[in-house]
């Protein structure tokens, strides 16, 4: 799967390049998209460098870039790379499970090659606990400034990036610390997340072992984690595809296409809906929908017809339309 070899990458328009020859390893990547799924909402802190793009994954800094169905990868990363980025996953299987509504089946051809990052643990229930009530931009500002303030330094081809901080380091700060970081609220949840885990009150690697509804129920224990932060690790991080986070813009989704005009719809109802409707991927189906929506949403005139069966509209709401 790995071949090494060098290469240059050249200068795009408005971008900066990567300034020196770089050791590289070609990654096998068919039915893949890096930039959709690096810039879906799913991580926050890959960074355009030259062609492609600069990261960390863990404690390891990785460029990566794509040249049709192949990857080239900062030598020493290609496993690495290819397992973060679940090239693994059996797509044509996993998009064959999904519901085949218009909403679905339009999602699902917009999103193709998007693919669900294995996340570290901790980084990634962190990352989504400094993420609610916060745009995507604002997710990756806070994630870069606590890497760049606590995180340790990696070094690459002349580029410095920083791995996300560990839980004992971010247990040892002062709540001001992270507010500083423009943590807001967040920060004391933050903190104390950290600091149960680094005294071993969670165990984030034990949760592996444990089934989805027990493995939620232990990730809710950490302060700042809720039902929707919590599916987020399991889905991002601990790969339960079954996961369905509901947040804001796919509460918005399943009400205007699965549920338009029906009201007294509740948060239950949603959650019941979604985990037996879109099937055994369904967290797939969920990133699929929500990158759609984002995407989409903003400049269409006309949005995807409502599942067959509910009654049509000829706009979104104007509701969904002021909110979007």
């Amino acid at each position: 799967m790995l071949a090494e070899g060098r290469t240059r990458a050249s200068k795009a328009a408005g971008r900066g390049s990567v300034a020196q020859a770089a050791e590289w390893e070609a990654v096998a990547a068919p039915d893949f998209d890096l930039e959709m799924t690096l810039g879906c909402g799913q991580v926050f802190h890959w960074v355009r460098e030259g062609d492609g793009y600069l990261g960390a994954i863990g404690a390891s800094p990785v460029y990566i870039e794509q040249r049709g169905s192949v990857l080239r990868v900062s030598k020493g990363g290609g496993s690495l790379a290819a397992r973060y980025l679940a090239l693994d996953h059996p797509m044509d299987k996993i998009v064959a499970t999904f519901p085949g509504d218009p909403a679905m089946t339009e999602a699902a051809r917009f999103c193709r090659g998007l693919r669900l990052i294995r996340q570290p643990l901790w980084e990634c229930v962190a990352t989504f606990i400094t993420s609610s009530m916060k745009q995507v931009a604002h997710i990756a500002q806070m994630s870069h400034t606590l890497r760049r303030r606590f995180g340790a330094r990696l070094d690459w081809n002349g580029r410095t990036l920083y791995a996300y901080p560990f839980p004992e380091t971010v247990a040892a700060l002062d709540e001001a610390d992270l507010r500083a970081c423009s943590l807001g609220y967040r920060a004391k949840n933050l903190l104390a997340s950290a600091r149960m885990i680094a005294a071993g009150e969670v165990d984030l690697a034990a949760i592996t072992e444990l089934e989805d509804e027990a493995a939620l129920a232990e990730l809710c224990r950490l302060p700042g984690v809720g039902e929707k932060v919590a599916n987020c690790a399991l889905l991002f991080g601990y790969e339960r595809p079954k996961a369905f986070p509901i947040d804001v813009w796919i509460e918005r989704v399943l009400r205007e296409i699965y549920f338009k005009g029906k009201r007294r719809v509740t948060a239950k109802r949603l959650r019941e809906f979604s985990g037996s409707y879109f099937g055994n991927y369904s967290g797939y189906a969920q990133q699929y929908l929500f990158h759609y929506a984002r995407q989409t949403w903003r400049t269409r005139s006309q949005p995807v017809k409502p599942v067959k069966g509910r009654k049509n509209s000829k706009s979104i709401s104007r509701e969904v339309k002021e909110s979007i």
